[in-house]
């Protein structure tokens, strides 16, 4: 597997060199170095020279980096060395070329645990803290003494990531969902993609060996076009108890690509569909989702940009919250892209404030505070430079950030959470979710797609109304016409008459 595991810092300073097999020799050190640290074209993750593969990543200021001269599994090498950073988190609190050098006989000692002959180990924390109890520069680990047999009993017992001693004067459990939601949206407002990535986050603070249970949705569907261990779905909502504020997406819930953390036991998820665990002691992702149907967006913004010559281009963009009016999101950014040779702008804003940054060629428009079922308008000028050699603008999209509390875009609810303990102690149960914008774009038209079809619309109304007015006008003519001609001929009729009687009176006088 694992030929041998080097750590660089920016300069290509070798500061770890761990060799496992026999054909990792220094000199690879200095190849590395050569072809990757000092060669800034250089973009990929993974170099070949010959039969040997180097699989790197930069974290901080440091380069890992993994040996390999067979055809080892890129996923599993690099799933290796994210683990071998969180490995130092939790250690020295941060890994970098300073907690590097502060405890480079710890890391030596680290990585002797987790490899075995190139081949990884277990990787898990707290597992190692009941082997490795060397406290690092940076650790927050405690100093009591371990005993040997207690070592032994959990390191052989069905739980390995938790001890049975731990203590606390209040159990508490706090659940987050988390939820990022992605979105590209045509100019004309047809939606070409969106979906949500979330994770469910978990602190807890119990004391002893307990086991805790999710309730999920009852209308809750899992894609079961997968194995166990993508079936899963526990719910985001509110705190613990259902809150009415809470909106979730239309219909019931569909979870793919479902992560779990090892404490699940999937065999009960696949009997009963309960998440049933012995949570690790403090912070731990508890699992992973994926949600591509009925994702309801948070916010909606209609984007009009309309070119003017090639000295100006004028923008009106509008945005507005689509969730309930007792929730508010904060930090509200709209960046909005403006062409290349743009030399000043003019911004008037509803709500918030907006700035021209020139050099990322955007004006970002600001909102601390965006309150449900409200709207706001942004009108802005931009006012162009003229280029010999122009070319035409790309219109790049709006992109959007947010982060909203006790909103779900997958409709994910959790309806219950449960501990149980062998001592009953009674502990508090709290559920937080906050949706937050990952990939949030939507793309500008020429002059505004959507604009144009309204436009279209109204002159085909219009042209209709001038018709229907035109030929209106003409038949009233015409009736006007006939009236007027009837009435011509009943004056003549009536004069002819007056004046027979007239010649006929005067006759008779």
């Amino acid at each position: 597997m694992l030929s041998g595991i080097l750590i660089f810092n920016q300069k290509g300073e070798n500061l770890i060199f761990r060799a496992f097999r026999s054909d990792c020799r220094p000199r690879l050190a200095d190849i590395f170095r050569i072809q990757v640290i000092s060669n800034p074209q250089v973009r990929s993750p993974i170099l070949t020279l010959g039969s040997t593969t180097f699989s790197h990543v930069k974290h901080e200021n440091i380069y890992l980096v993994a040996v390999t001269k067979s055809n080892a599994n890129a996923a599993l090498v690099f799933e290796f060395l994210y683990r071998l950073v969180m490995l130092g988190k939790s250690y020295f609190g941060k890994l970098d070329e300073e907690a590097v050098k502060n405890n480079f006989v710890l890391i030596y000692e680290l990585l002797d645990e987790i490899l075995d002959f190139g081949y990884p180990q277990n990787t898990d924390p707290d597992t190692l803290k009941m082997y490795i109890t060397t406290e690092g520069v940076k650790s927050a680990i405690a100093n009591s003494p371990t005993d040997s047999s207690r070592i032994t009993q959990q390191a052989t017992g069905a739980i390995s990531w938790r001890r049975s001693d731990i203590k606390y004067r209040k159990n508490e459990a706090f659940v987050d969902v988390i939820e990022d939601v992605n979105l590209l949206m045509s100019a004309t407002g047809t939606v070409l993609r969106a979906d949500v990535n979330g994770q469910i986050v978990m602190r807890a603070y119990l004391s002893g060996t307990p086991e805790c249970k999710f309730g999920l949705n009852d209308r809750l569907l899992l894609d079961t076009g997968e194995s166990s261990s993508n079936m899963n779905n526990p719910g985001g909502g509110n705190g613990l108890s259902t809150s009415k504020t809470t909106r979730a997406a239309a219909g019931s819930v569909t979870l793919e690509d479902c992560q779990f953390h090892q404490c699940v036991k999937l065999g009960r998820f696949d009997a009963d569909r309960i998440i049933s665990f012995v949570p690790p002691d403090g912070e731990f992702e508890l699992m992973r989702y994926r949600a591509t149907e009925n994702v309801n967006l948070p916010f909606k913004v209609h984007p009009i940009v309309r070119e003017i010559g090639t000295t100006k281009v004028e923008y009106s963009v509008a945005i507005k919250a689509n969730y309930s009016s007792k929730l508010f999101a904060t930090n509200v950014v709209i960046r909005i892209p403006t062409p290349l040779n743009t030399a000043k702008t003019t911004e008037r804003t509803s709500q918030g404030r907006a700035k021209y940054e020139p050099e990322q060629n955007n004006i970002v428009w600001k909102i601390a505070r965006f309150s449900g079922q409200s709207e706001y308008v942004l009108n802005a000028e931009a006012t162009l430079t003229t280029m010999t050699h122009q070319k035409a603008w790309s219109r790049p999209p709006l992109s959007l950030s947010f982060s909203l509390l006790m909103f779900t875009s997958s409709g994910l609810l959790v309806r219950y959470l449960k501990v149980f303990e062998k001592s009953n102690y009674s502990s508090v149960k709290w559920v937080r979710y906050m949706t937050r914008a990952g990939s949030y774009e939507i793309r500008c038209g020429r002059v505004s797609d959507t604009i144009r079809t309204v436009y279209e619309q109204e002159n085909k109304k219009h042209i209709h109304i001038a018709r229907v007015e035109r030929n209106s006008q003409h038949q009233k003519a015409e009736t006007i016409c006939a009236g007027q001609e009837n009435r011509n001929e009943n004056e003549q009729s009536h004069k002819d008459k007056k004046g027979q009687s007239q010649d006929t009176g005067t006759e008779i006088i």
